[in-house]
């Protein structure tokens, strides 16, 4: 079993950890970010906020498009090829999360792969694998564990017509109707995005 210590250990890497652990060590700490995905980001980065955003501007491209005829330009029908699409959206989501492991990679933070269990007060065991584990001590740690969607009772998830937002991101295909539950800010983007689409 791996033993490390840190200053400050961080549980998720998503905004509130990686912008956490990047200031601490900015100060000097030693720190440790424990991520169960082997990638930096979290939710938001990897399947929230900037996929979302990333469809959002191709649906704004769509619209605009739709909306040009007003000024005497005229477009026809866009053509959407998904793949083509899902590709560019995977690939800013890609270039991002690097962008940030390279930002830990200079600042010296640790990072370990894998779900973390506390222990006591100052210590966790992080399993890393089917059978390996680190013990990881500190001074301190911060929780920022995420989120993720929440499953409404009675709603049969495994109908394939039923999707959470981590699928609608994923844009299996553009339904010619679509009921969007959730007027929150996710709920909102993906509708504004399959309505241009």
């Amino acid at each position: 079993m791996k033993e490390v210590h840190a200053d400050l250990v961080i549980l998720g890497g998503g905004p509130g950890g990686y912008t956490a652990a990047f200031r601490a060590a900015d100060l000097g700490k030693k720190v440790v970010i424990i991520e169960k995905e082997n990638k930096l980001g979290g939710v938001c980065l990897t399947i929230g906020c900037i996929p979302s955003k990333t469809l959002l501007h191709a649906a704004d491209t769509v619209r605009r498009a739709k909306e040009s005829s007003g000024l005497g330009i005229a477009f026809s029908e866009p053509g959407i090829d998904l793949d083509v699409l899902r590709n560019h959206t995977n690939s800013v989501v890609k270039k991002l999360t690097d962008g940030l492991g390279s930002l830990a990679v200079v600042r010296k933070i640790e990072r370990i792969h894998g779900n973390g269990k506390f222990i006591n007060a100052h210590s966790l065991i992080v399993r890393t694998g089917e059978t390996d584990e680190t013990t990881v001590t500190f001074n301190h740690c911060i929780i920022a564990a995420g989120s993720r969607p929440v499953e409404i009772p009675g709603i049969p998830y495994s109908d394939e017509r039923i999707w959470g937002s981590t699928e609608a991101l994923s844009i299996p295909f553009i339904p010619p109707r679509l009921v969007v539950i959730g007027g929150g800010i996710i709920g909102l983007e993906m509708a504004a995005v399959y309505h241009e689409l």
